[in-house]
């Protein structure tokens, strides 16, 4: 049997995030009331008021299908019954995880497998605007911070430099600050204004070019390059799509509700095929302060002050003065990183809520297909089609049509219906008589947008409403309550999606909703995997076939799924959150909030094939820090390893961390890039 490490806390969370996480991370959201307290069983009359006959015909047929042959079947690659060896004398494993796992480990550093090195990229702090100061831990500005890597980078994404060789433009999000451990002597109940500046300019979006080294995975900013960008709270941000220019918007300092000030929160994104990154707006509600309506209250947002006090610095957190501008946050930001010039824009066509991650794919008439999650407890998924073709090329005229195509299409949300019987979920994660949890499901229409105006598909909403209290409209027409749905990437190669649904301790507790086929476990503190195929391979599809592809947590639990492959095989996993493919097809996961005792890491595993479900961790991250943003190149992984440190007690004065910089420094957050030894590819 396997020897579990000592769990980290007993947080309420669920998981292993310390309580100072929680705090500053998400306001604390898991002490408080789940904001989904609605009824929303399933409401025939809404959805087929809302669907075409056509639409409602297809998603007819895939729950027919999906009733008579199963959802495996639909999504086809069934489970191998066990592992078989590679021939050749070839190193063990899947292609892409021929590496020797790391152990699960309390270790106050980034682990690699043997065989590989690392190094850090960028740090909170460094700077990379013309004029920024190197980084003072005790002399800190608003100044110095707007010209440097902000603090605790969550998504990254890397994009081809064409005409400069060996370079490459790393995008990354600054999803929060933690005063308590960026400022010695922090008072919470009475930050200075310099604190509460410097803590604005650390939050947003850092664009910065890199130089890779040719004879490692080694990449070093190129500091001050033209590219080279800080946006944060006070940066100027453009309202786009059917909500822009609405009442619900509008605000004393922009009557015309089509300018904002700042991105909070950004969490996971994604990259578009078009050559921009999108940023997920996610806890937003924990900025703003005095609440008092029932869609602030929805959103979670509180009714007194807020952590940071902002509110006594800005009347636009004071929810009493600014009712409207908790609405400007909550949102897909598209920004293209090859202008510098260029004003990002908040693509309202993609609806307001939690936004973890925001990724597309195109159909085969190539308009892009946006998938999102909101993570909350019992928050739904939902996805964006655009009604407008993406087209190919460089040229001007194509770049700027493509920064159209977000603006038009239809918002939908999904409804997942299991396929076994309710009496076989029991709320254990027992599998039922089949052998997996999976179903069918159908996209639900909310709104579409167009050149001529919105329309609302949901009964008792106009369209604006639609867009900017989205979770709403969710409620109205029954979405399936989901255990915190964060990342979500579709597969180049299969095209099928994957949905890291991180955890819900509060499933089945109280008068909370109890287990479903797609949310098996009562009191889930580990999390699943979700994997999803639409219809007829068209990704605008009515309907889907779903099936759980991991169900996390130690193999040695009975209530534990890998894909069906051997459980004494692979590395424990708990919290999955952010999610990448590999070259070569294989999904890999980065966790938050570990439960099993460890600290958080990198996993990759199979998607296809004999091995599918081989699970092989990765790397691990230092004390209190969670893994974020992976990109899995050829011959390079990197992550964001945010809020290192980050646990109860801790502080300036008394680090629990010593990473990255060793005794004696501040605990900054990083960007690390990890590389084979002898040059070759990863996992080969």
């Amino acid at each position: 049997m396997r020897k579990l490490l000592p769990l980290l806390s007993s947080n309420p969370h669920g998981g292993g995030r310390s309580a100072l996480t929680c705090r500053f991370r998400c306001g604390d959201a898991c002490f408080h009331e789940v904001p989904n307290t609605s009824d929303n069983e399933y409401v025939g009359d809404v959805i087929a008021g809302a669907l075409s006959r056509r639409s409602v015909m297809r998603a007819a047929a895939v729950v027919t299908v999906a009733s008579a042959v199963g959802g495996a079947a639909v999504l086809g690659d069934a489970p191998a019954a066990e592992a078989r060896p590679y021939p050749g004398g070839k190193a063990d494993g899947a292609r892409g995880l021929r590496f020797t796992p790391v152990a699960p480990n309390t270790a106050d550093q980034v682990t690699v497998p043997a065989g590989y090195a690392q190094d850090v990229v960028i740090r909170w702090g460094e700077p990379i605007l013309r004029g920024a100061p190197a980084f003072d831990a005790d002399k800190q500005t608003a100044g110095a911070q707007a010209g440097q890597f902000g603090y605790n980078n969550d998504f990254l994404s890397l994009l081809p430099l064409r005409g400069e060789p060996g370079r490459q433009v790393l995008v990354a999000n600054h999803e929060y600050t933690d005063e308590i451990l960026m400022f010695r002597g922090y008072d919470a109940e009475n930050p200075t204004r310099e604190q509460v500046e410097i803590a604005w300019a650390a939050h947003g979006l850092s664009v910065v070019v890199v130089q890779e080294e040719h004879r490692s995975g080694r990449l070093t900013p190129v500091t001050r390059h033209p590219l080279n960008r800080r946006l944060h709270t006070t940066s100027e941000f453009e309202l786009t799509g059917p909500a822009a220019g609405s009442d619900l918007v509008r605000t004393s300092a922009d009557p015309e509700g089509r300018t904002v000030l700042g991105t909070l929160n950004n969490c996971a994104g994604g990259t578009t095929p078009w050559g921009t990154t999108l940023h997920g707006e996610e806890n937003f509600n924990q900025y703003f302060a005095y609440g008092s309506s029932a869609t602030d209250k929805r959103y979670g947002i509180g009714t007194g002050a807020s952590e940071r006090k902002w509110e006594r610095f800005d009347k636009r957190f004071d929810l009493r003065q600014e009712p409207n501008e908790a609405h400007r946050q909550g949102w897909v930001v598209e920004l293209d990183p090859y202008d510098p010039d260029s004003t990002p824009r908040k693509r309202t066509a993609l609806g307001r809520f939690k936004h973890e991650a925001a990724q597309p794919r195109l159909t085969a008439d190539g308009r892009p297909v946006v998938y999102m999650g909101d993570d909350e407890r019992f928050d739904y998924f939902y996805k964006f089609v655009s009604s407008k073709r993406m087209m190919k090329g460089s040229s001007r005229k194509a770049r700027e049509h493509n920064l159209t195509l977000l603006d038009e299409g239809t918002l939908y949300v999904a409804k997942l219906t299991g396929d076994s019987p309710a009496a076989e979920i029991d709320g254990s994660g027992k599998r039922p008589v089949d052998g997996e949890f999976d179903g069918s499901g159908v996209w639900i229409p909310l709104a579409t947008a167009g050149a001529d105006g919105a329309v609302s598909h949901v009964p008792g909403m106009s369209a604006e409403e639609v867009f900017v209290f989205t979770r709403l409209a969710g409620d109205k027409v029954g979405a399936t309550k989901m255990d915190r749905p964060e990342d979500v990437e579709p597969s180049p190669r299969t095209g099928r999606v994957y949905v890291a649904l991180t955890n819900n301790s509060n499933r089945g507790k109280g008068t909370n909703p109890g287990a479903d086929e797609a949310n098996p476990r009562n009191l889930n503190k580990h999390g699943q995997v979700l994997e999803l195929a639409e219809h007829w391979d068209d990704p605008a599809s009515d309907g889907f076939a779903w099936r759980l592809f991991l169900v996390a947590g130690d193999p040695n639990d009975p209530a534990t799924y890998y894909a069906g492959y051997p459980k004494e095989k692979v590395s424990p996993i708990s919290c999955p959150d952010n999610i990448a493919f590999d070259p070569h097809g294989n999904l890999w996961l980065s966790t938050d909030g570990n439960a099993l005792g460890s600290h958080d890491g990198l996993f990759g595993v199979a998607t296809h094939g004999e091995r599918r479900g081989e699970l092989k961790q990765f790397l691990t991250v230092p004390k209190g820090a969670e893994t974020c943003g992976p990109i899995i190149q050829d011959r390079r992984v990197l992550v964001a390893v945010q809020h290192p440190g980050e646990v109860d007690g801790a502080s300036v004065e008394k680090p629990a961390s010593v990473w990255p910089d060793g005794p004696g420094r501040i605990v900054r957050p990083a960007v690390v890039a990890v590389w084979r030894k002898d040059g070759r590819d990863i996992g080969v």
